[in-house]
């Protein structure tokens, strides 16, 4: 069953400062974070990845330099890969720009770019940490509204630890 989304049902929302967070988990795996408008009711988490996924998202707001390990199920081409890899090397409270971590990786910045927008699990793999050479950049493919936001209180909540 999916829900108007096109997405399986969440296993969890969690509601956040910046909005909320919808879980999708199945019996083994957390397959994907997605960042929600405020609006969203609360769902107790189902299963077990879905219960460490929202326990451990909750630990790191309340701590920005809390390690995540949750169960991922593996997505994406060997480039988002290697490019997700890179971005959850970034420190927290720094950031990269698109184009600089196009060049770590002998790419190019509007793939980085793609990659981001399609991470599967923003903030364990902090996306957000990406910028434009020029200003915040994008997230989550959107260039304005609550999805900017969202970063701008991400990239905030890292830098005041």
């Amino acid at each position: 069953m999916q829900n108007l989304t096109g997405k399986p049902p969440f296993s969890a929302i969690l509601p956040t400062p910046f909005g909320a967070l919808g879980i999708i988990a199945d019996a083994e795996y957390l397959r994907e974070i997605i960042f929600l408008p405020g609006s969203a009711a609360a769902l107790q988490p189902s299963g077990i990845p879905a219960e460490k996924a929202v326990e451990q998202l909750a630990r790191y707001l309340a701590d920005p330099d809390y390690r995540f390990d949750l169960p991922l199920a593996e997505q994406g081409s060997h480039f988002r890969r290697r490019t997700w890899a890179a971005i959850g090397e970034i420190p927290r409270g720094e950031t990269r720009t698109y184009s600089q971590l196009a060049e770590s990786l002998g790419s190019v910045a509007r793939a980085v770019g793609q990659a981001c927008g399609d991470n599967p699990f923003p903030i364990v793999t902090p996306c957000h940490r990406v910028v434009s050479a020029r200003g915040i950049g994008g997230f989550a493919h959107h260039a304005e509204g609550f999805l900017i936001d969202t970063k701008r209180w991400l990239l905030q909540h890292e830098a005041a630890a």
